[in-house]
């Protein structure tokens, strides 16, 4: 099991009690008025709406704030920002690869944000390019362990929709794909009754460094911290912790 499937897995458990609710539902409806921007309103046109409202309504964000979103977004009611994609790449503790992905409307705050991050906890930021290349872009969708749901089932619904792999999480499956495949995987999904909590494209690592306790604690309070701007979007970083450290990290709480 990969560092970022464990990390996406821990994300998603700790989205539902954390503090941050609030800051959560902030990205989320950010995602929506983007989308809708970009692609229109109607989300039977508009896939990438349609899995924003989705990711929304899955961590529970009220149906009238992510309606609002739609509307700011599509032009229909004033308010709306006008937000750039941003990448940043850098070094954490242990030199494990990190990809800060912004979706900002102050490019000045952005940069500042993920700087300061990086600097206080034992990290660095790297020049355009250095990071990135040890990681691709693929299609990456959640589907929980529900109603006896096997390996099996999940692969015979997406294999001929483009799937490449289907691995077991524990409590969910992940599904991987090329970035362009995924809104085919998931309507493959859709049209067998099968449920899922995510299908967004994702910042995928080749290889994956092994990190101990310490090495864990460390990166995660990176990531934390770069989480914690508002500008910022997503993290993806090339670690793998074992079992027994997340284990270990979960009991400090």
């Amino acid at each position: 099991m990969s560092g970022h499937s464990k990390w996406a897995t821990t994300k998603h458990k700790k989205a539902v009690v954390d503090a941050k609710r609030s800051k959560l539902f902030a990205k989320l409806i950010k995602n929506i008025e983007v989308a809708a921007r970009t692609g229109g309103a109607d989300l039977a046109g508009n896939p990438t709406l349609f899995d924003a409202v989705q990711k929304a309504k899955k961590s529970s964000v009220p149906i009238d704030n992510i309606n609002r979103a739609v509307k700011r977004g599509s032009g229909q009611e004033a308010g709306g920002a006008d937000y750039q994609t941003i990448m940043y790449e850098g070094y954490g503790p242990g030199g494990v690869a990190v990809l800060v992905e912004c979706l900002t409307d102050n490019r000045n705050r952005a940069a500042s944000d993920v700087r300061v991050a990086f600097t206080r906890n034992g990290g660095s930021l790297a020049d355009p390019g250095s990071v990135s290349y040890l990681f691709s872009r693929r299609g990456v969708v959640i589907v929980p362990k529900a109603d006896g749901l096997t390996e099996d089932d999940v692969l015979g619904a997406v294999l001929d929709a483009g799937a490449d792999e289907v691995t077991d999480l524990g409590e969910a499956f992940e599904i991987m794909s090329e970035a362009t495949d995924v809104v085919a995987v998931r309507t493959a999904l859709q049209d067998a009754g099968i449920d899922y909590d995510s299908a967004e494209a994702q910042f995928v690592p080749a290889t994956q460094i092994e990190v101990d306790v310490d090495g864990a604690r460390k990166i995660l309070r990176l990531i934390d911290a770069l989480e914690d701007s508002d500008d910022v979007q997503d993290v993806f970083a090339n670690f793998d912790a074992s079992d027994e450290v997340m284990a270990e990290l979960d009991e400090e709480g």
